[in-house]
């Protein structure tokens, strides 16, 4: 009996980059490219005609409802189905917030081909890819939260205003508008962040978000 190759959907309002992304994924011959959506609801009406993609390659900037805002419905109707970002950007904001909707994967899209092999099977294989361009030491942070006795001392370590700037920060807010939101200057809020650095051994605002969601300070579902 044979087995369907995993099953891919792209989601690009740009015509030509999304054809070529189609056609590159083709040529891998081991991915079928079930249909291309120029938007995040024209996505959601496809997939009521489609067999079920395992993953959703995902623009960010779309009209007629973004990336963000597609990846938060995929998450809330369609778990099974995995998110790959895909973007011109790596601001922290951008990949913190596509995180937080379920992403399990970001990458840029002047990415070689080969690294757009690796992230597909990545996410079929493992679930997830994340590279250290855009998250800074994630894997490592993730990592590190196998050692129970390690996080519990950490966690412990913390006062309730860095626990209140740990939730902001998986906002999409700057440094400096947390500031104002706590309060306090930037510079106090450069101090927070260095310390909660040292603290939690990460080096990366995702590194903290990555944090807080694996240990209950924020939830994805909020």
């Amino acid at each position: 009996m044979t087995t369907s190759k995993p099953g891919v959907v792209l989601v690009d309002d740009h015509v030509l980059l999304r054809s070529g992304l189609a056609s590159l994924i083709r040529g891998f011959g081991e991915y079928d490219v079930l249909f291309e959506a120029c938007s995040g609801k024209d996505l959601i009406r496809q997939l009521k005609y489609s067999r079920r993609p395992d993953i959703v390659l995902l623009d960010i900037n779309m009209p007629d409802m973004d990336g963000f805002e597609t990846a938060c419905w995929l998450k809330r109707n369609s778990p099974e189905i995995k998110v790959l970002a895909l973007s011109m950007y790596d601001t922290d904001s951008s990949v913190v917030r596509m995180l937080r909707n379920g992403a399990k994967g970001y990458i840029l899209k002047d990415i070689e081909a080969s690294e757009l092999r690796m992230a597909l099977d990545s996410i079929v294989e493992k679930g997830y890819y994340y590279t250290d361009n855009v998250t800074g030491k994630l894997i490592h942070t993730i990592s590190a939260f196998d050692e129970p006795e390690l996080r519990v001392r950490r966690l412990l370590t913390l006062n309730e205003r860095e626990l209140e700037f740990m939730k902001l920060v998986c906002t999409e807010w700057t440094y400096k508008e947390i500031a104002d939101r706590m309060y306090l200057s930037p510079r106090t809020i450069d101090g927070y962040r260095d310390a909660l650095f040292e603290k939690l051994n990460v080096r990366t605002r995702v590194g903290l978000a990555m944090y807080a969601v694996k240990n209950g300070i924020v939830s994805l579902e909020t």
